[in-house]
């Protein structure tokens, strides 16, 4: 018998390297932002739809892979599809206004940004020394997504500066998650056979006086 928590880690982390390939691409996307913020909003909202898509068909399929192993698989696999959703539609209609594509991606940005919190204490769980790094990164990205939705105009930062930060806070968390979760799942691999045991012993126990 495996114990949830060590199958969780041993499994699951065979696909750690998705959400860094997802942060690499965010992370390109707000540098391409940065350094071309003077691009037609055509451009811009093409880009952005596109990295939604891709974003979203990967943790949709990271969470259907691991569908038998994590227990918030669904949630993972929900957002994954709402992500896409919102790309085709800044896809099929790329001509909007700044301030309705600052929402769309603010809103999105604002659910990454919950999801990382949540993966941050799942990671103090799991012993991370870390985990505080990406829990301020998933404030950060929660700051920026709430500007974004109410209040576009900050502080003399235009709207495409906002997205740009925004992406990189995001594509930066999930590029620190997958070497987190990497760690994890080589720590996991050095216990001992014997310490597995014991750990699954006191499981079962646990599982027994609850059943009473």
């Amino acid at each position: 018998m495996q114990t949830l928590f060590l199958k969780t880690v041993k499994d699951v982390i065979k696909y750690w390297y998705i959400p860094l390939l997802v942060g690499l691409f965010f992370v390109v996307v707000s540098i391409v932002t940065f350094s071309s913020p003077m691009s037609s909003l055509l451009t811009l909202s093409v880009l952005f739809a596109l990295s939604f898509i891709f974003g979203g068909l990967s943790e949709a399929v990271f969470s259907f892979l691991n569908r038998d192993r994590l227990e918030s698989w669904g949630w993972t696999l929900a957002f994954g599809v709402v992500t896409v959703v919102v790309g085709v539609l800044l896809l099929s209609n790329p001509a909007l206004s700044i301030t309705t594509l600052a929402f769309y991606i603010g809103f999105i940005i604002l659910f990454r940004s919950v999801s990382a919190i949540g993966f941050a204490m799942d990671i103090k769980k799991y012993g991370s020394r870390h985990w505080a790094g990406l829990l301020i990164l998933g404030i950060l990205g929660a700051v920026f997504s709430f500007v974004l939705i109410w209040n576009p105009v900050f502080a003399g930062l235009s709207v495409v500066m906002l997205v740009a930060l925004s992406f990189f806070t995001a594509g930066l968390f999930s590029m620190v998650l997958a070497f987190q979760l990497r760690q994890l799942h080589t720590s996991t691999k050095a216990l001992s056979a014997q310490l597995k045991e014991r750990y699954d012993a006191l499981e079962r126990d646990i599982r027994e006086e609850w059943s009473e």
